[in-house]
């Protein structure tokens, strides 16, 4: 029960399913999440102790796909000083000035830390792409940069998870309505992200070329996330799993010697 994961393939997103399975409910699945979470709580807790790796979740998907509820979810076990969010907006003057992973990289986990990425150095290969803000030449360019730098990361110590929530338009128009009709979610309305959904196809084709050009060593997951209990089962699951891999322990009581 886990995401399709993807290393340079070529896949069309619309072929591939925004939901949950069938058969498969959000109280049947209740337990494992919660289990779930509390591992991550527990393995965050020895990741930081012991200081040997990082790691830094990347969350991509389409505007209400679920990024900011699905972290607040699944680390809500988690030690405050071991986590850290960052979300990428649009850049500011200063980081204009600069190549586009300058305002990415000082984001990047200290060894312990767990960073979460809500969009990322991918916005510069997507939205930028969409409007033709820079040309094909610079994206293929950006690839290459993107590459070279999660490929610096890793060596450093730092495992970098990339998911993508697969939400459907339908989906996401309901989501983005109910900002509009919920006072508690009235914050989150931006009337540009109507504007956006009129890019929908560019964005899939772009994503899709993502997954085929970047980083092959480093899976892409494709996480149905029209159902939000599904999504953070399945995002839970590949958090806990790829922190279990690092085999975290506490380390042993220094000597005084």
């Amino acid at each position: 029960m886990i995401s399709a994961q993807y290393k340079n393939e070529r896949i069309d997103l619309s072929t591939l399913s925004t939901k949950a399975p069938p058969g498969l409910t959000k109280e049947g699945t209740k337990s494992e999440l919660k289990s779930n979470i509390k591992a991550i709580g527990e393995l965050q807790d020895k990741l930081y102790a012991q200081q040997r790796h990082s790691v830094l979740l990347v969350l991509q998907g389409m505007d209400a796909s679920g990024k900011d509820g699905a972290v607040r979810a699944i680390f809500q076990k988690v030690t405050p000083s071991g986590i850290k969010a960052k979300s990428f907006k649009k850049p500011t003057d200063e980081e204009m000035a600069h190549d586009f992973l300058w305002r990415v990289h000082q984001h990047t986990p200290g060894k312990g830390i767990i960073q979460v990425f809500n969009r990322s150095h991918y916005e510069d290969v997507l939205i930028q792409r969409v409007h033709q803000w820079i040309t094909e030449e610079t994206v293929k360019k950006r690839y290459e940069h993107i590459n070279n730098f999660e490929k610096l990361l890793t060596d450093s110590g730092t495992v970098v998870i990339k998911c993508f929530f697969h939400t459907s338009k339908e989906q996401q128009l309901i989501e983005l309505n109910e900002r509009l009709t919920a006072p508690d979610k009235h914050w989150k309305h931006n009337p540009n992200d109507f504007k956006e959904r009129e890019h929908w196809d560019a964005y899939m084709k772009a994503y899709e070329d993502v997954f085929y050009y970047c980083s092959p060593e480093i899976p892409w997951h494709i996480i149905p996330a029209d159902n939000r209990w599904y999504q953070r089962l399945i995002l839970s699951k590949i958090v806990r799993e790829t922190i279990e891999n690092l085999k975290p322990e506490y380390p042993p009581l220094k000597s005084n010697d």
